[in-house]
């Protein structure tokens, strides 16, 4: 089923991933690489509510959102949307039930999903075309695997080419004026457990007020997101802005691509941050950053994932199925203050931006 498919000229394609905003950033390299290798072909890209603020307007893509809270009405309602289309291919990027029973709104001679090791809620029932098994792959090559499997020519490096306008990019381009080198803690991921401490976090802007940075905060509107900001200037950080809460997506984007350096646990922005071209100290502990860490900073990541894993299962990650998650609310605990120092000026002593 992972034969290499022929697409004709002008062929229609459409992308089906709907969340979270790490995962589009990483269909987003792969939707840039076919747009620049076969600008002919055209593109549809079902996705996220929210997700489509940060993607809005990228060349050559026409979206359709959909909102989970809608259901099963919302899913009616892009079948009739799309009731005229019909594709070349369907690219069924994500395995959740709900995503699965989507992708039935959708006529595509060639429905295209993962191999049988990463098929999972009844994937398989829903494509006809596999892509080919990988070992051990990051998320982002997965997602390319798909290209691979429709023949687009390969790519040395990932690129982005994200739509960001000028106004998007003001407030990165005034914060740089202000501040000339800045860097910026994300400090706050979607659940509580994937966030360092407070007083880890005040210890890092410490670090990098050491060094000759500004250090800003970058966040969300949630109350997670505000509480834990809260927490690390209790904690004496040296912050000089606090921006939690008060920038769209793509203004949040235009921060990380200012910003000298960005760190950040798993969570959305430490991905905006490697698609505009920042360097990330990344922080993990219950995930593999094998798989879901910064693409282009993977060596810099601090994790203690491989000795929670072993703990949790009494095996090394390697004996484990892929992508498997360690669970506990005090892991990232166990990361400490000086490798984040270490990263960071690992990343600085050479940096090229």
């Amino acid at each position: 089923m992972s034969t290499v498919i022929k697409l004709p000229q002008n062929a229609r394609i459409c992308i089906l991933r709907l969340s979270a905003i790490g995962d589009v950033c990483h269909a987003a390299a792969m939707v840039n690489r076919i747009r620049c290798a076969r600008p002919d072909i055209k593109i549809t890209w079902i996705i996220g509510k929210i997700e489509y603020q940060f993607l809005k307007g990228m060349d050559g893509v026409e979206f359709v959102t959909y909102d989970k809270k809608t259901g099963r009405e919302g899913m009616k309602a892009i079948r009739q949307q799309l009731k005229a289309c019909r594709f070349d291919v369907l690219c069924v990027m994500q395995i959740a039930l709900r995503a699965n029973l989507l992708s039935r709104a959708v006529r595509a001679k060639v429905r295209l999903g993962f191999d049988k090791s990463r098929s999972k809620e009844g994937h398989s029932l829903f494509i006809n075309k596999r892509i080919a098994a990988q070992t051990h792959p990051h998320v982002l090559e997965g997602f390319m695997a798909f290209a691979d499997a429709m023949g687009i020519e390969p790519v040395e490096k990932p690129g982005w080419n994200l739509p960001l306008s000028e106004q998007d990019l003001q407030l990165g381009i005034e914060l740089k004026q202000r501040h000339q080198r800045y860097a910026v803690i994300c400090p706050a991921a979607s659940k509580a457990e994937r966030n360092w401490t407070p007083q880890g976090y005040a210890a890092a802007a410490k670090h990098l007020a050491g060094l000759g940075l500004r250090v800003l905060l970058c966040g969300g509107p949630g109350p997670l997101d505000r509480e834990i900001g809260d927490q690390i200037v209790a904690n004496q950080a040296p912050v000089t802005e606090d921006l939690i809460g008060k920038t769209s997506l793509k203004e949040l984007a235009g921060v990380l691509a200012q910003a000298e350096i960005v760190i950040a646990p798993d969570t959305g922005p430490a991905h905006m941050a490697t698609a505009v071209g920042t360097p990330v100290v990344g922080l993990y502990a219950h995930s593999n950053p094998r798989r879901t860490g910064p693409y282009n900073n993977l060596t810099d990541v601090v994790s203690v994932y491989d000795e929670c894993v072993a703990a949790q299962y009494g095996k090394p990650w390697q004996s484990l199925p892929w992508g498997r998650r360690v669970k506990g609310s005090d892991l990232m605990e166990k990361i400490v203050p000086e490798k984040v120092f270490n990263a960071i000026d690992h990343i600085l002593r050479n940096a090229v931006k």
